[in-house]
């Protein structure tokens, strides 16, 4: 399984994913400033779920209907870096294959999947 990481998402989430053995690919890094819609293009080239704090992709998912590869939105405001990389990584392990194609949202408390029929 492939990520993109969104400019959004905490380096300590990017490098603790990395570190749990997943190939992880950072905007920040590759091409920093690109709109959003260049991003989700660049996860779908990547055939990768894309990783972001960025509510903006829920409006081009549901409102937009734009083709992804899934989109997991990390809302862990108030949380220190370190578990914020726990707790993403731990929504990794449990639910890999599910957030594939679907649109997850990862809180402290929960994770929620709303899956796409391909």
């Amino acid at each position: 399984m492939i990520f993109l990481a969104d400019e959004s998402v905490d380096r300590q989430i990017v490098e603790t994913i990395r570190r749990a053995g997943y190939e992880v690919q950072a905007i920040a890094e590759i091409s920093p400033g690109i709109p959003d819609t260049q991003v989700l293009s660049r996860a779908n080239e990547a055939g990768a779920v894309l990783l972001t704090a960025d509510k903006d992709f829920g409006e081009l998912i549901f409102r937009q209907h734009q083709v992804h590869s899934g989109v997991v939105l990390v809302r862990l405001a108030g949380y220190a870096s370190e578990a914020k990389a726990e707790i993403v990584v731990a929504a990794i392990n449990a639910h890999a294959e599910e957030l594939e194609s679907g649109f997850s949202v990862v809180t402290g408390k929960a994770v929620r999947i709303r899956r796409f029929l391909l």
